[in-house]
């Protein structure tokens, strides 16, 4: 009994322990969102993350199943398709090989994956996808509008209506909906969704956005009402300058299509059409700039239900359905966040009542109101207070970013707008009887719906309040498209910030189906000759593009979400845009100069207000062209490399060379100075390796002995300040890159710290040292170009990389440069595979590195040290570690390469 008893103890714990390391499957992806509703892609793509508590866990092959059934899929049967076992590593973006797709149907799948021991995984949980339309002609909705007569002087958003009965049990219901403007629909008195600013944002002339609901348990059997609301949004609205208006056109419009299958098998479809009915709302106005007016006296009550009295609604006039292709939505929706209750009430100097919610944010703020029937509350909305204490907003400039409620008198009113959104942290109300009740007002911030990815801490206050500001920049900007600021008439997808930006930004948050999107509508808005416009969607006009370092979004944004992301078919989708801007450079250029045309140049690089002594940071616009013509050129040549475009890498190889021969024939002295001595044209010149190599080291000596004469300050604007410290470091000079990091007085990053701010600022001294403002004509406080430094100091700081031949993290490379300036820093980042973590502290003359490797990937570490005699892992040795491999030293490192797991790296003085 006893050795029988020994036996089944011994079995249990063997097969505890097999399974405790066995290799599990989770977080599945299709097309990079999780159950995603409403895919008009006809091979999807599929992404996994493998799980163990074991090192060096790999990936060798995997089978995929997909199936119509849910129930049929976990059993095995009457799959759709079955890939059977595939040796492969990949389990990212994966591609759906099985039979056709049908539209509006509903896909299961899962996975599951033997590892580099042999053992199998038990198959994923079961995931989904749902089809959107497949062909235009599964529309049959048609797009209705108002009466435009009869409402042809109302500011008033209108409402749609319409009844309809379901005779039969429901097995399913879905809804795809799109408008010329934005939309909230609901049905039977429920919203459908929790998105805003619905269908969003896009090249509006080429494309537009529809949403898809799963409506199943909104749609009763017997009567049901649907009910839609529409705001001019972007389509109609004030966009752009100079009061302009109905950019796109001069009607909002509804496009709604409603599918119903029942338990019988039939089906019915309900469309827009001539039978609904329309009115006007309770919002009195709605724009995005000026804000929003809603008069609850003017309030439908229940008028999105089936019983409703709708007999003196009018009849909807047919808008000509719109040339543009419609698409299912493919990022994510802005949805609502962090919300903010007040941390300070206040009257200004000048009596204004005012509330501070401690964080510059964008969105709108919540507020509950109760009074007599007319009474009238105003909101108007500010991102700092002037030099004297008073609510500022002339930097706002025509924006009036105010939102008035009027109450009908019948108990507490909640009010907040449905198709603006403002950038704000103050707050001035007026109208408000008697003391406010910090209770009645909530800020809400809305932003995409983005995935955080990464986080920064440091041993330095200020370094941590830094990282703050940048991720609530890329919150507040990153509001469907990428826009410069959020508060004043512009709030538009300036390329520039884009491009500089975008690196920092895959760091943050996850913004692959984001930008991803944004760059389909840079293609379509792309010029015939090739030119990029200075925004995307372009709202400015044909004349408003081709300045360098603006247009070279069309190469510098894909590859950079190809090296965060490794998803191939970016650089397909866009190749034939990267290559269009190179090829127009080329044709404005004489001689393999390119020297013509409008640039915005190194847009607010440091000038002095009074520049007697001509230290103003001003370099040659042409020669900032040449380099960004190289640098484009070069990313045209690696994502040839990438996709196998033979003929265009010898093409573009040699156009480069020209480019670069000619750049140093006009551009440098044969001493190797450049015709502009400022830190931005050395940095971009080291950082694009227009030098030869002969010449780099001492064009490094003048770019540090530039930083000097300004006293250890950048003078960089939106070009050169995000390669400065990548230079720097790159070129054995990381202990200045750290001082300019740590800089506290302007111009520097941590300057507009030390001055309160919650965001990064458009300018490096949108207030002054003397607490004045600066021009008000361009001065945003939310405007995330110069947060760019976030790259430097995840990849170098921090040391997280990607290997350029394993995109994505696929291989990982940890490399951190550590000076005395700090003690410590840290940082993690979850990428397709899982989480990459870089932790680093002296302490009493040791080096401490902790490091964190996902599942699925490998990894150089390059640990600060002089010898591997220096090093312990885990307690042990370096050379008595079995899970690494010493590969090599390099000057300032010990390099080893390693799997999946967790690493602790202790170097002894």
């Amino acid at each position: 009994m006893k050795n029988l008893k020994f036996i089944i103890s011994g079995f249990l714990l063997i097969n505890f322990f097999t399974c405790f390391s066995q290799v599990k499957v989770n977080d599945l992806l299709t097309e990079n969102l999780t159950n995603p509703l409403g895919l008009d892609i006809a091979q999807p793509r599929f992404s996994w993350k493998l799980n163990s508590d074991q090192r060096n866990v790999m990936q060798t092959a995997f089978e995929l199943r997909v199936s119509d059934n849910a129930a049929d899929l976990s059993k095995g049967r009457n799959l759709l398709w079955d890939s059977k076992k595939i040796s492969s590593d990949s389990s990212v973006f994966v591609t759906y090989k099985g039979p056709a797709l049908h539209s509006g149907t509903r896909y299961f799948w899962q996975v599951k994956v033997w590892d580099d021991k042999g053992k199998v995984s038990a198959w994923s949980p079961v995931a989904f996808w749902q089809t959107a339309f497949f062909s235009a002609n599964e529309w049959k909705a048609k797009w209705i509008t108002q009466d435009t007569i009869r409402f042809a002087n109302s500011e008033a958003c209108p409402v749609f209506r319409k009844t309809f009965a379901a005779k039969k049990q429901i097995r399913s219901a879905t809804a795809y909906i799109t408008a010329l403007g934005m939309y909230e629909a609901q049905i039977n008195g429920k919203r459908l969704g929790d998105a805003f600013f619905t269908p969003g944002w896009t090249a509006y002339r080429k494309r537009i956005q529809y949403q898809i609901y799963d409506v199943t348990g909104d749609v009763k059997q017997g009567n049901n009402a649907i009910g839609v609301t529409l705001g001019n949004g972007w389509y109609t609205g004030y966009i752009g300058w100079g009061n302009h208006k109905h950019e796109y056109g001069k009607y909002t419009a509804l496009l709604f299509q409603l599918e119903i299958k029942y338990t019988d098998g039939t089906s019915e479809t309900i469309v827009s059409d001539e039978s609904w009915k329309s009115s006007t709302s309770s919002i009195m106005s709605s724009e995005i700039y000026h804000g929003e007016t809603i008069d609850n006296r003017n309030e439908k009550t229940g008028w999105t239900l089936p019983e409703y009295n709708d007999s003196k609604w009018i009849p909807v006039n047919i808008l000509p359905a719109p040339k543009a292709d419609l698409i299912a939505m493919y990022n994510e929706p802005v949805r609502k966040h962090e919300q903010f209750k007040p941390v300070k009430i206040f009257k200004t100097p000048a009596g204004e009542q005012v509330i501070d919610f401690g964080q510059n944010l964008v969105g709108f703020v919540n507020v509950k109101l109760s009074g007599k029937a007319g009474d009238t509350i105003t909101i108007r909305h500010a991102e700092i207070l002037d030099k004297d204490g008073n609510f500022y907003t002339k930097n706002l400039r025509a924006a009036k970013a105010t939102d008035t409620y009027i109450l009908k008198g019948q108990g507490v009113e909640t009010f907040e707008p449905h198709f603006t959104f403002h950038g704000f942290r103050y707050i001035k109300i007026e109208g408000v009887q008697g003391e406010i009740n910090r209770d009645n007002f909530t800020a809400m911030a809305l932003y995409s719906d983005m995935h955080p990815t990464g986080t920064f801490t440091s041993s330095d206050s200020l370094i941590n309040q830094l990282q703050h500001n940048i991720q609530w920049g890329q919150r507040g900007n990153f509001l469907d498209v990428p826009t410069d600021c959020p508060q004043r008439d512009e709030r538009l997808g300036w390329t520039g910030d884009a491009q500089a930006f975008s690196r920092t930004a895959t760091f943050n948050m996850d913004v692959h189906n984001f930008f991803v999107k944004w760059l389909k509508d840079l293609a379509l808005d792309q010029l015939p000759n090739g030119s990029v416009p200075h925004v995307i969607p372009n709202v400015l006009g044909k004349g408003s593009a081709g300045s360098t370092g603006w247009a070279d979004v069309a190469t510098i944004v894909p590859m950079n979400m190809y090296l965060a992301y490794g998803d191939r078919r970016i650089l397909v989708q866009q190749y034939n845009s990267m290559k269009a801007w190179v090829d127009y450079m080329t044709s404005q250029s004489k001689d393999n100069l390119w020297n013509t045309g409008y640039h915005f140049g190194d847009w607010l690089f440091y000038s002095p207000s009074v520049d007697d002594a001509g230290r103003a940071a001003v370099t040659d616009k042409y020669l900032i062209a040449q380099c960004f013509w190289a640098h484009s050129t070069q990313l045209l040549i690696d994502a040839a490399t990438i996709l196998g475009k033979t003929e265009d890498i010898s093409h573009y190889t040699a156009l480069l060379h020209s480019i670069k021969d000619a750049f140093n024939h006009e551009y440098v002295t044969p001493g190797g100075r450049l015709v502009s001595g400022t830190q931005t044209a050395y940095v971009l010149a080291l950082e694009f390796d227009m030098l030869p190599e002969n010449l780099r080291s001492q064009a490094v000596d003048r770019l540090v002995q530039d930083i000097d004469d300004y006293d250890n300050h950048l003078t960089t604007g939106f070009l050169g300040t995000p390669y400065l410290c990548h230079v720097l470091s790159r070129f054995g000079k990381a202990e200045l890159a750290y001082q300019l990091l740590l800089q506290k007085t302007y111009p520097s990053w941590l300057y507009p710290v030390t001055k309160g701010a919650t965001t990064i600022w458009e300018r490096w001294d949108g207030i002054k040292p003397d607490g004045t403002l600066q021009t008000p004509g361009m001065n945003s406080f939310n405007h995330y170009a110069y947060g760019a430094i976030g790259d430097w100091m995840y990849r170098v700081v921090a040391g997280i990389n990607t290997e350029t031949n394993g995109a994505g993290y696929k291989k990982i490379r940890i490399q951190p440069y550590i000076e005395k300036e700090l003690t410590n820093a840290s940082a993690s980042l979850m990428t397709n595979y899982g989480k990459v973590s870089s932790d680093w502290k002296t302490l009493n003359g040791k080096l401490i590195l902790t490091v964190e490797i996902p599942a699925n990937t490998t990894a150089s570490i390059f640990i600060p040290a002089k010898n591997p005699g220096d090093i312990t892992e885990s307690g042990k040795p370096l050379n008595a570690a079995k899970d690494l491999l010493f590969k090599e030293k390099v000057p300032g490192f010990v390099v080893v390469t390693t799997g999946s797991g967790k690493y602790q790296f202790t170097v002894n003085p």
